[in-house]
């Protein structure tokens, strides 16, 4: 899914994005005025009606200014076709929700692309187990994805990718003024369609051993491809810190990234490491001020640094 939000609305200067008819409009309650397009629909992989159109709006306003495409949340992997099971892997959103909140205030038009069920900028700290509401009860009392769900798990990656796509070639036209946050987990294995069995995999047929395939990277397709002149920051998380700066400065050199965050899962919400081609920052929250975020020094330097990258 996604959401595309825009700083310092003024309804007098609207344009009329919300008459498409998969486009709702909200205002949420927030000392910061800004508009929020939500696509309500995962299906924009399907129909790309549905999301070329706002695009194509948010990048012809966005040449005097900046847009930022935040990607946020994990993708999940089904085992099946008919998915009851299924990998999922370690991320909240909250890193992407939260920049987002900081790159508005800093003045970005956001395309907040994110995983269903995951946090949601300004809504980060409300209680919330949405994870829960994607399984049913059957008849035989056991647990599978609720039907409605299923499909949206089926293409959780596949969906996540063409939408990117979309994305990073509708903003082709801004040049450097396009940005792109990876801050999404996306997953590193799946398994193929055709190497998937139709029904639930059965615990009766003993240990399950499965082979899973290597999801194709598009981290340099991206960058050389759908977006070549767009500055570019992707993350990577840890947890053995011994190896966690030298897979940050592979990961920038292999796929030419403009930055790389680098975080170690127990310390990730205090501290993270930037890595560029000339130096390694550490950013740290300031942990003087009550709630305050490791997001907030780490965009105003992100910020600084597309500056720097357009005026060069």
């Amino acid at each position: 899914m996604y959401m595309l939000l825009t700083p310092n609305f003024d309804p007098k200067t609207q344009y009329n994005i919300g008459s498409h008819p998969s486009v709702q409009q909200k205002q949420p309650s927030s000392p910061l005025h800004y508009r929020v397009q939500c696509e309500k629909q995962s299906a924009a992989a399907q129909n790309p009606a549905r999301i070329h159109l706002p695009l194509s709006i948010i990048a012809r306003n966005g040449k005097a200014n900046r847009v930022v495409c935040v990607t946020s949340g994990g993708t999940t992997v089904p085992l099946e076709k008919r998915c009851v099971r299924y990998i999922d892997n370690f991320s909240s959103g909250h890193r992407g929700s939260a920049s987002t909140e900081y790159f508005l205030k800093a003045g970005y038009s956001v395309i907040f692309l994110y995983r269903r069920g995951t946090c949601q900028p300004f809504c980060r700290s409300l209680p919330d187990d949405p994870l829960l509401e994607c399984f049913t009860s059957t008849d035989d009392s056991s647990v599978q994805v609720d039907p409605s769900h299923a499909e949206m798990v089926k293409r959780a990656i596949t969906e996540n990718r063409s939408i990117l796509r979309m994305i990073a070639v509708s903003l082709r036209s801004l040049g450097p003024s396009a940005m792109f946050y990876l801050a999404a987990a996306v997953s590193d294995f799946y398994v193929p369609w055709e190497s998937m069995t139709m029904h639930k995999i059965q615990s009766a047929s003993g240990p399950l051993d499965m082979r899973l395939a290597q999801v194709p990277k598009m981290l340099y397709v991206l960058r050389n491809e759908w977006a070549p002149v767009a500055f570019c920051i992707s993350f990577k998380l840890e947890t053995d810190t011994d190896i966690l700066l030298g897979k940050a400065d592979m990961a920038l050199k292999k796929y030419k990234m403009h930055m790389v965050v680098a975080n170690e899962l127990q310390t990730r919400k205090e501290e993270v490491i930037v890595v560029t081609e000339q130096e390694k920052i550490t950013v740290r929250r300031d942990t003087t001020q009550p709630g305050a975020d490791v997001e907030d020094p780490l965009i105003k330097l992100v910020v600084d640094r597309h500056s720097a990258y357009i005026d060069a």
